[in-house]
């Protein structure tokens, strides 16, 4: 696509970042266009060795914010643990830095009707980040929860050359052109028992919009399809919550699908009890709105099982 190669074009004339970023949490801003956008970045202490890390950028749903999403998902820990830099972009078009949304392709609220090019965002955010710091070019994943998880999505369709492998949690594509050039790894984890984002597909309310939702079931065959994997999955966990815990009842089976072309997989975590939420991230955030938090998998540790298993030659 002309957008991934003006990026390519643009990471070889920009110059090699000159000394690495001391562990820690930072805020940058990028321009597109005439509009100023930001993201946050954490560095584990990893990075302290020199070597190039891998990247997780982790979008927050549509509502939050980076800083939001940063300390629901919990992912600093999970990277500080694994090893490797957490991204938390910033959406537009909401109110100040609240109620921030993405231009997911059918989806959501403002950033999606006033067409903003949050591709083009996330290709200038890891342009920036190359300028101030060397990572894993190889390794380079996205996740996000809700309209989140469907940026994710997006990514992964029309610039999978940059995208290792990606995860959604609680939010199914939206895309209506589904045509990606390259077999992508995809996870996707999501409650039967969403209300927000209905697993079957509907319309659902999502804070501040409300929107219909995309089939998970559906999204998950156009994946299995374009990668060529098995029809069929296999089930290759069924867990429960921990007996006494207030997750107790909820629980997470594991389908999975493989081997696919080119390496790649196929995985779909379906829970049930949970309710539109990230599970093992704060377990009591807003539970009026999203409903039961759940511990019965954690998201994080998951992915990066997941993730840490693919790279994009």
């Amino acid at each position: 696509m002309i957008r991934a190669a003006l990026f390519c074009a643009l990471l070889a004339l920009a110059p090699a970042a000159t000394a690495a970023l001391a562990p820690g949490d930072y805020e940058f801003s990028v321009m597109l266009g005439e509009f100023k956008r930001s993201y946050l970045l954490h560095v584990p202490q990893q990075a302290a060795a020199g070597k190039p890390l891998p990247l997780v950028l982790n979008f927050h749903g549509g509502g939050g914010n980076a800083r939001i999403q940063r300390s629901y998902s919990r992912m600093d820990k999970a990277a500080d643990r694994d090893g490797y830099l957490a991204v938390y972009p910033n959406g537009t078009s909401g109110i100040g830095d609240r109620l921030l949304t993405w231009n997911a392709g059918a989806c959501c609220g403002p950033a999606e009707r006033y067409k903003v090019d949050d591709v083009g965002f996330v290709l200038a955010v890891l342009e920036d980040l190359a300028r101030r710091m060397a990572y894993d070019r190889t390794r380079v994943y996205a996740t996000g929860l809700s309209n989140g998880a469907m940026m994710a999505y997006r990514l992964a369709v029309e610039v999978p050359d940059r995208f290792a492998a990606v995860a959604g949690v609680a939010g199914a594509m939206t895309l209506s052109k589904f045509s990606p050039t390259l077999p992508v790894p995809v996870m996707h984890i999501h409650s039967e028992d969403d209300s927000l984002a209905l697993y079957g597909g509907g319309m659902g309310i999502t804070f501040p919009t409300s929107n219909t939702h995309h089939s998970v079931d559906s999204m998950i065959g156009k994946w299995v399809l374009h990668n060529r994997c098995p029809a069929e999955p296999r089930i290759t966990a069924t867990l429960k919550g921990n007996p006494g815990a207030v997750d107790a009842a909820h629980t997470a089976t594991r389908y999975f699908y493989g081997p696919c072309r080119g390496g790649a997989e196929v995985v779909l975590w379906k829970l049930t009890g949970a309710g539109h939420v990230w599970p093992g991230g704060q377990i009591d955030y807003l539970p009026w709105l999203l409903g039961a938090g759940t511990a019965v998998i954690d998201a994080n540790r998951e992915m990066w099982n997941f993730f840490s298993r693919f790279k994009r030659r």
